[in-house]
C-alpha cells in the first residue's frame, strides 16, 4: 500500500520536469544535480506506487498516471505561489498586479486597457512588463504574470493552461503629421497610393490585415519602414517619416499625444484586444477591474465594437500538456 504522506519536495521535482521538458532543464532551475532530481523522483514513485514517467534512455514521457499527478501539483503550486504573492504584498498594505504586455500593444491602448485597475483596485500597484508574445505566454506559465494583454489569443494547440478574455475590438485609423494630412485626406484611401507608410514588421496580427486591405483596395503604398513594436513605429510617425495605422477606439489620443492627424478609417480591419489568465480559484481584483470595464471603453466608439461580457467570455481553456525531451 502507498505512503500516505506526500513529500511536497518530491512532488516539486518531478513537477519542475514535466514543465521544463527534461532533467536537465529541471536541475538548471532548480540548482540541483541531475541525479539528485532522478533519485527524488523514484522516491516519490516509490511512496506513491505508481510509475510517473516512462524512460527510453535518456527521453522521458508522461504515464497516464503522471499526467494525473501533474495537473494536482500544476494546481496545489499555482495556488501555493498565489498565497507567496499574497502575503508578501499584505504587510504593505498593496496588491501587486503583474501584466505583461505584448510589443505589438499600442502604448496608449495598453494605457487605457490598464488604467481601470489603477482607479478601481485600492491599492493596487501594476507592475508591466514588455515582450514578445511567447515570452509573455512562458512567464505567465511560472506564474511570473497575472495577466497578459495581447492583440493575438491563446491558440487552441498551447500547452499552456489559460483562458482568452476577449476585450473588445476596434476598427483602423490612418495618421499622418499635419503637413500633410489635408493632401491626404482629401481622397482618401486613393492618396495612399505612392504614400511613405510605416508598419509592423510581417506576422502580426495587425500586418497581415493591413496587407489584405491593402490588396483588396489596390493600394500600392510607398513601405519607408517595419517595426518590430508599436513604440518605434508611432515615434517615426509622429516625426512624420509615414502615414501609420492604430485603433479607431484612441484615435482622439493618439492625435492628441503625438499631435498627428487622422486622415481617414476603415471598418474593413479590426484590431481585437485579448487578456490572457491562468486558471485560478482567486480572481485578481485587477484583472477583473480590467475586464469588466473593456467593454465600456470599447462601446464609447461609434466605430464598432463587439457585443460581450468580458468577464464571462472565455474563448478556449487549454489543459497543459508538457513536451517532454530527454
Amino acid at each position: 500500500m502507498p505512503n500516505q504522506w506526500l513529500n511536497y519536495h518530491h512532488l516539486l521535482y518531478f513537477w519542475t520536469v514535466a514543465r521544463e521538458g527534461s532533467i536537465g532543464a529541471a536541475g538548471t532551475r532548480l540548482q540541483l544535480a541531475h541525479p539528485t532530481i532522478s533519485r527524488q523522483i523514484k522516491t516519490l514513485e516509490d511512496q506513491l506506487g505508481v510509475t510517473l514517467f516512462d524512460r527510453s534512455g535518456r527521453k522521458l514521457a508522461l504515464t497516464e498516471v503522471g499526467r494525473i499527478v501533474f495537473r494536482y501539483a500544476d494546481n496545489i503550486f499555482s495556488l501555493g505561489s498565489e498565497l507567496v504573492d499574497v502575503l508578501q504584498d499584505a504587510p504593505h498594505g498593496r496588491l501587486r498586479l503583474r501584466v505583461g504586455i505584448d510589443h505589438a500593444i499600442d502604448k496608449l491602448m495598453a494605457y487605457r486597457l490598464l488604467e481601470p485597475a489603477l482607479r478601481d483596485g485600492e491599492g493596487l500597484q501594476v507592475i508591466g512588463h514588455e515582450d514578445h508574445f511567447e515570452q509573455l505566454l512562458n512567464r505567465l506559465a511560472r506564474h511570473e504574470l497575472d495577466l497578459v494583454i495581447s492583440n493575438t489569443p491563446l491558440g487552441p494547440d498551447s500547452n499552456i493552461k489559460a483562458c482568452n478574455h476577449l476585450l473588445g475590438q476596434s476598427p483602423v485609423s490612418f495618421f499622418a503629421a499635419p503637413a500633410r494630412a489635408e493632401q491626404l485626406r482629401s481622397e482618401f484611401p486613393r492618396s495612399l497610393n505612392g504614400t511613405r507608410f510605416l508598419l509592423p514588421l510581417h506576422g502580426s496580427v495587425i500586418r497581415r490585415e493591413l496587407d489584405r486591405w491593402f490588396e483588396a483596395e489596390q493600394l500600392r503604398p510607398d513601405i519607408v519602414g517595419q517595426f518590430e513594436g508599436s513604440a518605434l513605429l508611432t515615434v517615426f510617425g509622429q516625426l512624420g517619416v509615414g502615414v501609420f495605422a492604430g485603433p479607431s477606439v484612441i484615435e482622439a489620443e493618439i492625435e492628441q499625444q503625438l499631435g498627428v492627424e487622422t486622415i481617414g478609417r476603415t471598418d474593413m480591419i479590426h484590431e481585437r484586444f485579448y487578456a490572457i489568465s491562468e486558471e485560478r480559484r482567486i480572481r485578481h481584483p485587477g484583472v477583473v477591474a480590467i475586464i469588466r470595464s473593456a467593454k465600456a471603453t470599447f462601446d464609447a466608439t461609434e466605430l464598432g465594437s463587439l457585443e460581450v461580457e468580458p468577464e464571462l467570455a472565455a474563448d478556449a481553456e487549454h489543459s497543459p500538456e508538457p513536451r517532454l525531451a530527454g
